[in-house]
């Protein structure tokens, strides 16, 4: 038997919310509906972090993650004491720092 689970807190980082805002943006230029349907998604998967946050992938930058949060997205997070950080949210496309 398992004990109870260790729920982190979340926080998303101004630059994080500035990429996904801009990506909305883009999108929503085009189709609303999908730009609305992605954040909403992106946003869920990187709810999941509270749960599961070494679960996913070592990322390119030392002492980060990687969240495939879509096909083309990624959020890149890392963990501080009892808290996950979003750092980015990036095109898969995109120079990561």
């Amino acid at each position: 038997m398992h004990g109870p689970l260790n729920v982190l807190d979340l926080a998303w980082k101004k630059q994080a919310r500035v990429d996904l805002l801009n990506i909305v943006t883009y999108i929503a230029r085009d189709n609303p509906d999908a730009a609305e349907k992605l954040a909403n998604e992106i946003e869920d998967k990187a709810a999941q972090l509270r749960i599961y946050p070494k679960s996913f992938r070592l990322g390119r930058k030392r002492g980060t993650r990687e969240l495939v949060a879509h096909s083309n997205y990624l959020v890149i997070y890392w963990i501080q004491n009892e808290t996950i950080e979003i750092l980015r949210v990036k095109h898969v496309a995109q120079q990561l720092p």
